[in-house]
């Protein structure tokens, strides 16, 4: 008996102890079981120009309402009940997935039960809500369910136009009457919204637009008749397989032929927009009103380096070429970047009362801010920096705020500058502050919502009163998931730069093993992009699952290589032109050679190279033209084959197939299967609409036919994503994890 009470005693001492320790490490169970949640912030609205604003919550009933919030005090009302959410002779809410206000804050446009198209969810029901009566009307009610797209009021608040079946239609307010206003639509012709090619390489998805008077619409239309058809195959939710068709215009194919129409709402008259060249050779990626007549286009030619803004006047019918911009690689309608936000209208920045606006351009060696002058083409330069500027934050009629990072390009910060061009720019965010700093400002200038994260530190969002840069009030701080990250064994992060041929600085991120011990040898894992859509060596939060690795003793290393958008210069980014899975594989390579040099705790023979999409592409390069550097390689949804991949994305950094074919070749990992002499891990979705499976097959027969052994695994009905149906991303990093822990080790 006593020895039992010794035991007993023992383990109440102990057990503690080994609960904490286990608490301390991750695993994959751990990951996914849901005990890890870092809160994001829900989409808000600034209104009352910035002195309030307005966002989605749950009520105390279970459903959500619009509640309003002072900017300054926090001070809480609601705009909308839950209750008063709930159609006649129904109990249920129809749910809130996002809002807009009418131009005179009268009313309420709600979008719910929404579905997915490609990407987003942008196809569901909308339903107007007067604020004044209380009154809720569903719009387009004959209509399917979830059928509806783009929903918007017209100025004067007594119209809705919106898309549906690829055609336009305008719903009275007052007597419901519907009217359609386009009959083309169909599987060959879209009115209003956007080729699956415009929505993957421009964020173009809403493709009309009312005039400030409300009595005319401007459209997009699309003939995609003479785009070539890709079959996706459903093999699994049947006994019979089902072919899922997306036209989807491939590398050196024609584009769809794109126009731009004008219907008048009074005399119904369809006029369409003279706008010079090929509907086919040269791509509308942005079209605005300026006033009541006159329309701003954007206008890029085939080749994606030639840039031509117009305006349209509709009642003069007169077109007038305002501004060209050219540039020996390409011209950046959206430009990538941690701190851009997303996807957005490609609508430029209008300025002093509309009679100028804003652009980004590269053509003095760094990204710059210019006004354009509408009537002159005049530009005026607002931010003479030997640096770059990487994204608007926001702007009043005197100011612009933008962010940008001058001597370190992992991070970013909020700066300001007049409008005039007459002023310096200034920083706003204090020195204090390191990681990547976001900021949406609102309209007075006067406010921010500041969103920050580190490298070992989640997101985390601020209520900012901008002219001190003094917090007001913390919206999110995640303490919670901060609480979660502090039990448990965390490594160090450091950021590193090591030279490589000619001068060129590559900078990294090292993430090193819990309990590092310099005098060690540890196997690296290189998380690679390298294109010109992504960034990789930033601070901001590391993961979970690089968490995981590091507690495992693992060295996880993030590199960007020239091509890769980092604060570094235009050279540094247009350099890769032509040279894609060629200059930045090269570097990447090079790279990794120096830090084998530099940091001795590095076993070179234990190297594995990672990625997804353009990492996928790069990791798949890397393993095939470095054997002596990479022994592993786990590549996700990779292009393997430039010549597959879409035209817009392909062309703008390569050029045209009918000019310069070598270089795709050059750039393909499918060019070089034949160098694997490592541990190939391919992973694809079947139903990629973005990197099709197809790019996967034609690896493996390539890998085949050169009687080169690998791994490979595809994700049934999985987009390019990998995330659709129960348990797939905990599926498929246990995949990554186990072939990674199998093939290179962590005791040699």
């Amino acid at each position: 008996m006593k020895k039992r009470l010794l035991i007993m005693a023992w383990l109440m001492t102990i057990l503690p102890q080994m609960l904490i320790a286990q608490d301390s490490q991750l695993s994959l169970d751990r990951i996914y079981s849901g005990e890890f949640v870092q809160k994001g912030l829900p989409a808000l609205q600034w209104v009352d120009d910035g002195e309030a604003y307005a966002v989605v919550e749950i009520g105390a009933s279970g459903d959500p309402e619009i509640v309003k919030y002072r900017t300054d005090s926090g001070e809480k009302s609601i705009i909308v009940e839950s209750s008063k959410l709930k159609p006649q002779g129904s109990d249920q809410s129809i749910g809130i997935e996002s809002f807009s206000f009418s131009p005179d804050k009268s009313k309420l446009l709600i979008f719910t039960n929404s579905s997915r198209v490609w990407r987003v969810n942008t196809k569901g029901d909308f339903w107007v809500f007067d604020l004044a009566t209380n009154e809720l009307e569903q719009l387009g009610e004959a209509f399917p369910a979830s059928s509806l797209m783009f929903a918007k009021f017209s100025e004067d608040q007594t119209k809705v136009a919106y898309v549906y079946e690829f055609d336009l239609y305008v719903e009275d307010l007052e007597t419901g009457e519907i009217t359609q206003l386009t009959n083309s639509g169909g599987k060959d012709i879209i009115n209003g919204t956007f080729d699956w090619a415009y929505e993957e390489e421009f964020g173009a998805r809403d493709g009309f637009r009312w005039s400030p008077s409300g009595e005319q619409l401007a459209f997009w239309n699309f003939d995609i008749s003479k785009v070539g058809t890709f079959y996706m195959i459903n093999n699994t939710d049947s006994i019979y397989s089902k072919p899922i068709p997306l036209q989807y215009p491939k590398v050196g194919q024609d584009p769809s032929s794109v126009k731009i129409g004008v219907v008048d709402l009074v005399t119904d008259e369809l006029r369409w927009v003279p706008i010079p060249g090929s509907t086919v050779q040269n791509y509308l990626p942005g079209m605005q009103w300026i006033d009541e007549q006159t329309l701003l286009i954007q206008q890029l030619n085939r080749h994606q380096n030639k840039l031509t803004v117009w305006t349209y006047d509709i009642i003069a019918e007169e077109l007038k070429e305002i501004y060209k911009e050219v540039e020996d690689t390409w011209v950046d309608i959206y430009y990538p970047d941690v701190s851009a936000g997303g996807w957005e209208e490609n609508d430029l920045k209008l300025v002093d009362d509309n009679s100028a606006f804003l652009r980004m351009t590269e053509n003095d060696g760094w990204r710059h801010i210019y006004k354009v002058a509408l009537t002159t083409g005049e530009k005026t330069l607002l931010t003479p920096t030997d640096y770059d500027v990487a994204s608007i934050a926001g702007m009043t009629d005197k100011e612009i705020y933008f962010h940008a990072s001058p001597e370190n390009t992992a991070q970013r910060y909020l700066y300001k500058t007049d409008l005039k061009g007459k002023g310096k720019s200034s920083r706003l965010t204090p020195e204090a502050f390191t990681g990547i700093n976001i900021y949406n400002c609102s309209p007075n200038g006067e406010y921010a919502i500041l969103s920050h994260s580190e490298a070992m530190s989640p997101n985390t969002y601020h209520l900012i009163a901008l002219k001190k840069h003094k917090e007001i009030r913390t919206l999110e701080g995640n303490l919670e998931y901060k609480e979660q990250l502090g039990n448990l064994d965390l490594p160090e992060v450091e950021f590193f730069q090591v030279d490589i041929d000619g001068g060129v600085q590559i900078d990294g991120r090292m993430i090193k093993p819990v309990d590092f011990d310099p005098n060690k040898q540890y196997p690296v894992l290189f998380h690679v992009y390298g294109e010109p859509w992504g960034a990789v060596a930033t601070d901001n939060f590391v993961g979970l699952w690089n968490i995981m690795l590091a507690q495992q003793g693992y060295v996880i290393i993030d590199m960007d290589n020239r091509g890769t958008p980092c604060l570094k210069g235009s050279e540094w980014r247009k350099s890769i032109y032509r040279k894609v899975g060629v200059i930045n594989a090269d570097d990447q390579a090079k790279a990794a050679k120096e830090v084998f040099k530099t940091f001795g705790f590095i076993d070179p023979e234990r190297v594995a190279v990672w990625g997804w999409s353009g990492g996928g592409s790069m990791t798949q390069n890397l393993l095939f033209k470095y054997p002596d550097i990479y022994q592993t390689g786990l590549a996700v949804a990779g292009v393997s084959f430039q010549l597959i991949y879409d035209n817009i994305y392909q062309e703008r950094y390569m050029g045209l197939l009918q000019e310069n074919p070598e270089d795709f070749f050059n750039g393909s990992p499918i060019t070089y299967a034949k160098g694997l002499e490592g541990n190939l891990l391919l992973v694809h979705g079947t139903n990629d609409d973005n990197v099709h499976y197809q790019s996967q097959e034609l690896l493996v027969n390539e890998l085949i036919r050169q009687n080169k052994q690998f791994t490979m695994m595809a994700y049934p009905n999985r987009s390019h994503g990998i995330y659709e149906g129960a348990n797939t991303r905990r599926h498929l990093y246990t995949l990554l994890t186990n072939y990674l822990m199998k093939h290179t080790p962590v005791n040699d």
